[in-house]
């Protein structure tokens, strides 16, 4: 049998971050009992660590004070070894697509699951729930991009639902002024008629902060593209509904009719 070291450095050579159990499991012709206990040495010799059950990741010496390589190395395989359909999305999408204000400490993933964070040295990665009935309507190839790593690809969220998932999602993006900081950078990149697309797919809320968000950043035509979900409700909800009522305003806040938002925020953002 083949020892599990030599296989890690094969993998290394061939610029591979990642492998199932099964897969070492073929490679090295062991009894299970001997690759688990193979596999625990490793792992405690910091040459491996084990995010989710049967699925490994190589630790090369210069990731060790980290505690492992890049997510976007190995999410992709991840996701393919659990059979989850899966987006990378808000803050690390943003920054792909071009957003530099936002630095975000956690690697942000939306699928159609209920799925535990995974805590790996200083990568913390967070799985965003969407109902897979939305999840499904959205995560169209077209309205998808690619990461590239040294390991591969990943599918990010396109610019449009970049924005809709950070303003959706806007509690895990650094609040309202994080959003609002992401759709200032990158929303003038949006295409209006995805955008008003994806929009259908997403709660009138969503739709209608966002468009108030790319009004006040200058984005106008994107934010028209959003029109038409003012004229899905007639309620008026808070922008901001962490805020509570009395404690951020001397005065009363003001509704914005066109968008039927209770401005109870005022972000701020850097250009």
């Amino acid at each position: 049998m083949a020892s599990i070291d030599a296989y890690i450095d094969g993998l290394i050579s061939r610029g591979r971050a990642c492998f199932s159990r099964a897969e070492a499991e073929a490679a090295l012709g062991s009894s299970a009992g001997a690759l688990s206990a193979a596999l625990g040495r490793a792992i405690r010799r910091r040459r491996l660590a084990r995010p989710r059950r049967d699925f490994f990741l190589v630790i090369r010496p210069e990731h060790w004070n980290i505690g492992g390589p890049d997510p976007v190395g190995w999410i992709d395989p991840l996701m393919r070894h659990q059979r989850i359909d899966y987006r990378v999305s808000l803050l690390r999408a943003a920054a792909f697509h071009g957003s530099s204000h936002q630095a975000s400490m956690v690697f942000q993933v939306v699928v159609p699951h209920q799925l535990r964070a995974i805590e790996l040295g200083r990568h913390r990665v967070q799985f965003v729930f969407q109902s897979p009935s939305a999840f499904a309507q959205t995560n169209r190839p077209e309205w998808l991009g690619r990461i590239k790593s040294d390991a591969g690809f990943a599918r990010v969220a396109g610019i449009e639902l970049t924005l809709l998932d950070t303003v959706r999602y806007f509690r895990k993006s650094a609040g309202i002024g994080g959003a609002a900081q992401v759709v200032t950078d990158i929303g003038s990149k949006a295409s209006p008629s995805i955008l008003r697309q994806a929009a259908e797919h997403y709660e009138s809320t969503t739709a209608r902060r966002l468009g108030y968000l790319l009004e006040l950043a200058g984005h106008g035509r994107q934010a028209r593209a959003l029109d038409g979900a003012v004229r899905r409700t007639k309620s008026v909800v808070p922008l901001n509904p962490s805020v509570r009522p009395g404690r951020s305003r001397r005065r009363a806040p003001e509704v914005d009719a066109q968008w039927k938002l209770l401005i109870n925020d005022s972000p701020e953002t850097v250009r």
